[in-house]
């Protein structure tokens, strides 16, 4: 191997190396998992082409951030701000409920943690971490100018100096400190119930039972036990639609009316957005077995479920989550074991 292709070896090692924490700063900025895959894949090409431009006066964590940083401002020209249905509409009384969609680019998508959360030994860092991938959080940030979006990121979620802020963004740190006060008392305006979602990492004992019950009584469809598990002013939503659906009542009745068709679905735990969640699958009458059909994420609080959110793109979602786009039956599961 000659002395430059182990050069381009290792540089591609380095930038690879920041890869998952450059995707959660995209990610927290533009609110889509892909838009955020896209500026990293694009920040990494620029550092890897103007590497030899790189004097070294900052570490290479905070050049790929000042890059990051500049792609993300130019994708959020456009003014898109990523939403959730409750940030757009008023809940929608059962009687009135209707499947109307909006474009992709209108909704904050959801990310598996594994693409976001680098590995972090101190609990008490991972905890803020999580917290800041949530969706209420995630949500409350579209609502930030973009450059007040950075400075929050940086100072509040990765924890970087104001001085080191106003390097990167080529400003004073009088202008950082002055845009992290006005982005805070925007997030302290917008807080939410959903931004108090109560879950611990690992989950604890009550959670994971909570969990196992939902799961239990979703399988089962068994409304009454669904009904239990849900807080009485929980929401419900289902991205692309721009339905929302509020209190166990109005959402129990969905599921076995407009939404009758998920029952005998089968549930796959996955990790998204720091909370737990599910791959869901429904019965498929014309190839058997079962079918993708939303990726759920649920909201814990007071050991009740505040949020239950589908996200039903799934050609999108599965692939990105690395779950199958096909279930077998269970018979047939057996068969092929035997």
């Amino acid at each position: 191997m000659s002395d430059s292709t182990a050069t381009v070896d290792d540089l591609d090692a380095r930038l690879e190396k920041h890869r998952v924490e450059l995707t959660g700063y995209c990610y927290r900025m533009l609110g889509s998992s892909f838009e955020a895959e896209d500026a990293v894949q694009d920040t990494l090409v620029r550092a890897w082409r103007s590497y030899d431009k790189f004097e070294g006066r900052s570490s290479l964590r905070s050049w790929l951030y000042r890059i990051a940083t500049n792609v993300c401002l130019d994708m959020l020209n456009a003014g898109n701000k990523r939403a959730r249905p409750m940030d757009l509409s008023e809940s929608t009384p059962l009687a009135k409920a209707a499947l109307s969609p909006r474009p992709d680019n209108t909704w904050l998508e959801p990310m598996p943690d594994a693409r976001v959360l680098p590995m972090v030994e101190d609990p008490a860092e991972a905890a803020v971490t999580k917290e800041s991938v949530r969706l209420a959080f995630m949500a409350a940030l579209q609502q930030l100018p973009p450059k007040q979006r950075a400075v929050l990121i940086l100072r509040e979620v990765l924890a970087w100096r104001a001085s080191e802020v106003a390097e990167l963004l080529d400003t004073s740190v009088a202008s950082v400190n002055s845009a992290l006060q006005r982005a805070r008392a925007t997030l302290a305006e917008r807080a939410d119930p959903g931004a108090e979602a109560a879950v611990s990492d690992p989950l604890d004992e009550e959670q994971q039972k909570l969990l196992e019950r939902y799961v239990a009584a979703f399988e089962g469809y068994d409304m009454s036990a669904l009904t239990a598990l849900l807080h009485e002013d929980a929401i419900m939503t289902m991205p692309p639609f721009d339905l929302w659906l509020t209190g166990h009542d109005d959402i129990a009745g969905f599921m076995t009316t407009i939404g009758s068709a998920c029952e005998g679905s089968r549930l796959l735990p996955v990790q998204v957005n720091g909370l737990p969640g599910f791959a869901q699958y429904k019965p498929d009458p014309e190839k058997g077995g079962y079918t993708p059909w939303a990726v759920q994420v649920l909201e814990i609080s007071d050991g009740r479920l505040t949020g239950f959110h589908f996200f039903l793109d799934t050609e999108r979602w599965f692939p990105l989550f690395g779950v199958p786009l096909h279930l077998e039956a269970e018979a047939d599961q057996v068969e092929q074991g035997e």
